[in-house]
């Protein structure tokens, strides 16, 4: 009897240990004021033990009491969260504090903000999307199906992008007019619409392996995982086929992820066979206007789309971005400006996306461009977490 009221006083004592609140510091360096930017916290961080549940805890701010939108994800499929997630808003040069609470599971947000799934009704597209922008891509079905001149199919590894103008979720409603007869999402009746030709060129973000000037590249994805969707973050795998660069072989599989309140996907290509690739923009009918700043990591694009203008850009990690190539073409959908950049470990990183005009807060050129450079230098100088023990 004795030895079980030990037991019971260590467990008690334990829970009273990990459940206490964690605070967090978080503090940003930068003159600017940051929002929209995600933090990532695991339990080895928090200083909580392997048997503890991520989604049961909440983000609270320390000093107002106000409790913030978390997602938990499990990012290696397990069945174990291994991150917490949550955008804090930060003043210029100045920190914040959060209280990491317990929580009932089912206080955490239901709303899916950042969203992404694989498509079947329309051939098999993988699509994704945040409350601003969307965008998708193709998989073997429908290169299989150009392949054997079946109509109605797309032979391509590039991204195309779907121009919304509202900040709720459009993926699911417009495959389903499109699918049920009630409408296309070829045009515009007010959320905005997919008038983005792709067809064999980058689209925004597809990579090539450039071999001796030619550009090399993988055809349509053969495989997909969704990791997670939610109120803060979409993420998913997709898989390629191995593929030829003049005699190289290349592996390539791509981790996107989407965060709620940005414009651009965040890419970690995952690829052997090369120690560089370039990721490329497409430039359509060479109508538009490019801007690069290899110093901070950024190329943009501006150009005309029907009644409107879009911007679409790629920005990389500081000292990854080595050199770019505006590579002008008179074959078809073949001319991208190319963002050429270091293969470490493997591995290579960008974000890429846009912002169109008609959808978004940049009417400008320079206003893209502006976005670009603020974002580029924000992914240098990230919002610096400390833990109070």
């Amino acid at each position: 009897m004795k030895k079980h009221l030990l037991l019971t006083v260590i467990l008690a004592g334990n829970f009273a240990i990990y459940s206490q609140n964690k605070i967090v510091t978080i503090t940003n360096s930068l003159s600017v004021e940051r929002e929209f930017e995600t933090i990532e916290l695991t339990k080895k961080i928090l200083g909580l033990p392997s048997s503890a549940k991520l989604e049961n805890y909440a983000v609270k701010e320390t000093a107002s009491g106000f409790v913030l939108e978390s997602q938990a994800v499990d990012n290696d499929g397990d069945g174990v969260m291994d991150v917490l997630l949550f955008q804090p808003k930060i003043n210029a040069a100045s920190q914040k504090e959060f209280s990491i609470i317990p929580s009932d599971a089912s206080s955490e947000s239901k709303n899916i903000n950042c969203y992404s799934r694989f498509v079947p009704e329309r051939t098999d597209d993988y699509a994704w999307e945040n409350n601003k922008v969307a965008f998708r891509t193709y998989g073997p079905v429908a290169q299989k199906m150009v392949e054997d001149n079946i109509p109605g199919g797309t032979l391509t590894s590039g991204i195309d992008a779907w121009l919304k103008r509202v900040d709720y979720p459009i993926i699911n409603k417009w495959y389903e007019k499109a699918t049920n007869g009630t409408g296309t999402y070829h045009k515009d009746t007010g959320e905005g619409l997919d008038n983005f030709h792709v067809g064999d060129s980058r689209g925004i973000g597809g990579i090539a392996v450039n071999v001796d000037g030619k550009y090399y590249f993988s055809k349509n994805f053969i495989s997909w995982k969704t990791i997670t969707t939610g109120p803060i973050r979409t993420s998913f795998i997709l898989t390629y086929a191995d593929w030829d660069a003049k005699g190289n072989k290349i592996t390539e599989s791509k981790l996107i992820s989407l965060d709620y309140g940005s414009y651009l996907s965040r890419f970690e290509i995952a690829i052997t066979g090369t120690k560089n690739i370039a990721a490329g923009i497409t430039l359509h009918d060479k109508k538009g206007t490019i801007g690069t700043n290899l110093k901070e990591g950024w190329l943009s694009h501006w150009e005309p789309i029907d009644d409107s203008e879009i911007g679409t850009g790629l920005v990389a990690p500081k000292g990854t971005l080595t050199s770019f190539d505006n590579h002008v073409t008179d074959e078809k959908d073949l001319s991208n400006l190319y963002g050429n950049l270091k293969v470490k470990h493997n591995k290579a990183i960008y974000y890429v996306g846009f912002g169109w005009k008609k959808g978004s807060p940049f009417q400008t050129q320079k206003e893209w461009e502006v976005y670009l450079s603020s974002f580029a230098q924000k992914i240098n100088n990230p919002l610096i977490v400390k833990v109070k023990k």
